[in-house]
This record gives C-alpha cells, sequence and structure tokens, in this order.
C-alpha cells in the first residue's frame, strides 16, 4: 500500500486483495492519516482485484471518521468486479467514485 500526497489530499494505493487479511493494516493506516489531520483521502483501487465486507466496513468506518473531523473521502479506478461490489452492496450511493485519481482530486477540492 502506497500513500502520497497532492496538494492537501492523501492518496491511498490500495491492495490487490483487501479483505479480512489486509482489511486491518488498511484500515490502521487510513486512521494514521484521519489521526494526523487528513481532511480529504483518496483511495485508489488502480490495483485492487477483490474486496470483500470487510474491506467495505473499514471504507464505511473511514468515512464516518473523516465526517466527524470535517473531511471527505472519495474513490477511484474501481476495475469491474470491485464496481459490481459497490453497487450489490449499496455503496455506489455513499461514496462519490471517480474514473481516475486526477478526477478524484479535483472532486474533493469542490
Amino acid at each position: 500500500m502506497n500513500i502520497k500526497n497532492v496538494n492537501d489530499v492523501r492518496v491511498v494505493a490500495l491492495v490487490a486483495r483487501f479483505d479480512a487479511y489486509s482489511a486491518r493494516d488498511v484500515e490502521t493506516a487510513l486512521k494514521g492519516l484521519i489521526d494526523g489531520g487528513a481532511k480529504k483521502i483518496v483511495c485508489d483501487f488502480s490495483s485492487t482485484e477483490y474486496i470483500s465486507s470487510a474491506g467495505l466496513r473499514v471504507l464505511l468506518s473511514t468515512a464516518k471518521a473523516l465526517q466527524k473531523s470535517g473531511g471527505k473521502i472519495a474513490l477511484c479506478s474501481l476495475k469491474p468486479y470491485v464496481r459490481e461490489v459497490f453497487e450489490t452492496a449499496g455503496f455506489t450511493q455513499l461514496f462519490p467514485i471517480f474514473e481516475d485519481e486526477a478526477k478524484a482530486v479535483v472532486g474533493l477540492n469542490q
């Protein structure tokens, strides 16, 4: 998992399999960003082939934590299977989803 700064946005390149085995590490990293003062986070799914309910839970708790602190989260570069999971779970209504990282960064800054 790689984290970079794009102006005031933290871009997190997520793992290939965002499941019960990796969810704790991702959650720890995202919580660390929020605790460190991050207000805008983009989760980049360009390398993610699979997401489980554990991964969805991490994203939901991260969104709630950011909302409490006045922050925002966006997702980008979802592969077809991952997008299907989001659609089935109703998460496409909860998260702004962008085609790529650049559009997600712009979207968070509007």
